[in-house]
């Protein structure tokens, strides 16, 4: 089992930044790929960003393109969402996830495991 916990949301106003971060524990020597997802109100869970754990390789939705940063600490079991230039289109629960197999990053079916979110709120 792995366990996954964000820190970070909050609220902000457009233009603004935010940094969320996520911690793994358990048994997390079998992550291969570490996302982020987001849910607002009425809508279904989005892709926003992912890593591949051992090669860095990082894909983003078009939606946060040159706006967010993924990035992550294999040593410190940690993923952070570097989000800049935020607009209110970017309110949303954000969910951390871990995939212990090999699926394609961009798809929520393919993480085993996902943290409880946390909550980002911008105004305009």
């Amino acid at each position: 089992q792995v366990q996954l916990v964000e820190s970070g949301g909050g609220s902000v106003q457009a233009g603004g930044s935010l940094r969320l971060s996520c911690v793994a524990s358990g048994r997390t020597f079998g992550i291969t790929t570490m996302g982020w997802f987001r849910q607002a109100p009425a809508k279904e869970r989005e892709f926003v960003a992912g890593i591949i754990w051992d090669s860095g390789r990082a894909y983003y939705s078009d939606s946060v393109l040159g706006r967010f940063t993924i990035s992550g600490d294999v040593a410190k079991d940690m993923v952070y969402l570097q989000m800049n230039n935020l607009k209110p289109e970017d309110t949303a629960a954000y969910y951390c996830a871990a995939d212990i197999g090999l699926g394609n990053p961009r798809l929520a079916y393919s993480y085993d495991y996902w943290g409880q979110g946390t909550q980002v709120a911008v105004s305009s």
